[in-house]
């Protein structure tokens, strides 16, 4: 049991040591990834970035996934019936909409060029992985040199899951029983924009940012 995300961070931090003298970045899903990342990026002396993505849905169930986008890249399942019209309309949809996030928490700066680098990807906690998986298959198409995914607390079968499709998955608890994110912390409240922004200015603050 964590008290917060940010004491549930530098836990994880403690299990990401052998990459400190790596070149690396650390990249946040917002918004609960953020105070975990912060704490992770400040033990490693890594610079941290939030990871922007969303799933694309299918046309007839926009909560099935068919891919994911990000604001330079995009990764889709063919299925038939979706054709490229409808794929270019979502994602000009997706990325007005990753535009904006991405001003108001990285203001004018450019996504970082992660080729060749050690890319830590950090989440408050994952329950399936299916949201992840679709994010890790637009990083991979960047070139990294390697993905990890680092989280305090997964499913055993989400571990299952993402360990076929990273270099590797870091969790601080794997527990036999799971009952979702949030049962393991004692303070587990909703993430605010403005929060967000505490802690990349902290990081900025120590030359942590990109």
């Amino acid at each position: 049991m964590f008290y917060n995300r940010l004491e549930a961070g530098y836990l994880l931090a403690a299990k990401l040591k052998k990459y400190r003298n790596e070149p690396g970045i650390v990249l946040a899903v917002p918004r609960g990834g953020v105070p975990v990342a912060y704490a992770v990026a400040k033990e490693l002396g890594f610079p941290v970035e939030v990871i922007l993505t969303k799933k694309i849905g299918h046309p007839t169930n926009k909560e099935y996934a068919i891919g994911a986008a990000s604001l330079t890249g995009h990764f889709i399942i063919p299925h038939d019936n979706v054709n490229d019209e409808y794929i270019q309309h979502e994602l000009t949809n997706i990325r007005t909409r990753l535009k904006e996030m991405h001003k108001k928490f990285m203001g004018d700066k450019e996504p970082e060029n992660l080729r060749g680098k050690t890319v830590i990807l950090v989440d408050d906690g994952i329950a399936t992985g299916n949201t992840l998986l679709g994010t890790v298959n637009v990083l991979r198409k960047t070139g990294p040199g390697r993905i990890v995914i680092a989280v305090p607390v997964a499913s055993e079968d989400a571990v299952e899951k993402l360990s076929r499709e990273v270099d590797e998955v870091i969790a601080v608890l794997v527990p036999d029983v799971f009952y979702g994110v949030g049962g393991f912390y004692e303070n587990f409240e909703q993430v605010t924009d403005e929060e967000v922004m505490f802690y990349l200015d902290k990081l900025k603050e120590t030359g942590k940012t990109l």
